[in-house]
Formats: C-alpha cells, structure tokens, sequence
C-alpha cells in the first residue's frame, strides 16, 4: 500500500477532509506567505526564524505556539511517502503558499520526488462565488480529488522554482516581465493571475496606495464604516487575494495611519 501525505491549505479544509473517504496522512499548512518578509531558501532555518519573528510581533503569537503549528509539522514532508497531495486554490494566498510548499519539498527530497499531485480549484459546481475549500463538504472534496487532481511534472517544479525567486524578490517589474514571457503554465495555470494581484500589491499609485489599499479606501468611501462590513465587501469583489480578516487588518492599518480612514 503506497504512504499517502495530504497537504490542506488551512483548519477549515482540515475539518471537512476528514469527511472524506481519502486514505493517507495530513498535514495542514498554517503560513501565510502572501505576508511579511522572505528570503529564497524556504529550507533554512533563517527563513523560519524570520517568519516566526514577523508572525508573533504582527498577529501576537508566541513563539512555541508558531513552532508547534508551522515549523514541527514540516517533519511530515521528510516521511517516506510514494505520493503527496497539495489542497491550494486559486488565490494570491494559497499561490504564495504553494511555491513554497512545492520549493520546500524539492529542497527537502534527499533522493527522488514522491508524485506530487495539485488539486486547485477555481470554483465549484453551482456556487457563484467560490471563497475556497473550506466551503465545502467531505464529498464535495472527493469530487475535486477525483475531477481536477493533476500530477506535477518537472515543468511545473521549473515553473514554481522561478516563480518563487521572483515573488520573495519582490520587483514588480520583473515579475511582469517573466509573466509576459511565460507562455507555458503547466499544471500551474492559475498562478499567472495571482502574481500578477501581487504586481498590484507592490506598485503604488499617486496616493501612495498599493492596490488593495486603494480598493478598501473605494469600499470605505463607498459608505462600509465598520471592519465587518468592509470585510464582507472586499470578500465577495476581491477573491484574488484570499486574504482572512487578519490580513485585510494590515492594509486598513495603514490607512488609518494615514489618517485617509477611521474605523
């Protein structure tokens, strides 16, 4: 019997997976990527310092606790396994969250790759807007093992390594470029749109607003007062990013700052 890992994008796709009649192990990726400083070599342990160190100062965790749900839980992806399933969907969150997983695990094989397989979806059958796998139930989940499951191959890995080396190297221009010149996606097609909400993250308008500034500034002008609802605003127009009402805190912040809001 083949040693089966899967890997869950976050707790609310970990409650309903074990609905599922899918056999193998599980671990869930608690990162976030789509935040706060990089470096490119995902397998130092520089990287996970630096990343403990911004996650417990910006979302006050302690220190064990970050070492308890993230760092210990990669010993998971040194197991013997034959085959290692990623649950990540189609937003600029879960894409960060991928080129890093799919980066750590080249760097982490000692000898050969077990198969890797993706299960990314875009949306789901008969829901218009599709907020991610947490939504949806045990069987539904086995609906996307069994529909969209596709196998990584070395283009994919080709494709994610140099993505990853641009998306921590954060120039917008760069990043631009090479999406205009990749013409091949593989199996990774969902990244394109994702990097390029981030190319909007890191180019600033004449405000000095990055893209989802400037967008909860429009929602906030809109006449959405109050966190909830620009929360629920931003959440049905902007499923690019993905983002969790933690995250989104960190944009409203700065413009708070900047005295452009007042919550």
């Amino acid at each position: 019997m083949s040693a089966i890992l899967h890997i869950l994008n976050g707790d609310s796709t970990a409650h309903s997976f074990r609905d599922t009649g899918l056999e193998g192990d599980t671990l869930v990726w608690r990162e976030v990527l789509s935040q706060g400083p990089l470096i490119e070599d995902i397998s130092s342990a520089d990287f996970w310092k630096l990343r403990e160190e911004w996650i417990c100062h910006t979302f006050k965790e302690k220190p064990e606790e970050y070492q308890k749900n993230v760092v210990d839980s990669l010993d998971e992806l040194s197991g013997p396994y034959d085959e290692i399933n990623l649950w990540f969907e189609f937003d600029l969150h879960c894409q960060a969250n991928l080129l890093g997983v799919i980066n750590l695990l080249l760097k982490k094989t000692d000898l050969s790759l077990p198969a890797i397989y993706l299960i990314c979806p875009a949306g789901f059958p008969g829901k218009e807007i599709f907020r991610g796998m947490g939504e949806l139930d045990g069987g539904q989940l086995e609906y996307l093992y069994d529909n969209i499951r596709a196998q990584l191959d070395e283009p994919d890995f080709v494709i994610a390594e140099q993505a990853w080396e641009l998306y921590v190297r954060e120039n917008a221009d760069d990043i631009e470029k090479w999406i205009n010149l990749t013409n091949f996606w593989g199996n990774l097609h969902l990244l394109k749109p994702a990097l390029q909400a981030h190319v909007g993250r890191l180019r600033l308008n004449d405000l000095g607003l990055n893209a989802v500034e400037q967008r909860l500034l429009d929602i906030y002008n809109g006449g959405n007062r109050t966190r909830q609802s620009i929360y629920r605003q931003f959440w049905d127009s902007d499923t690019i990013y993905g983002m969790g009402d933690l995250e989104i805190d960190l944009y409203l912040d700065k413009l708070v700052q900047k005295k452009l809001i007042s919550l």
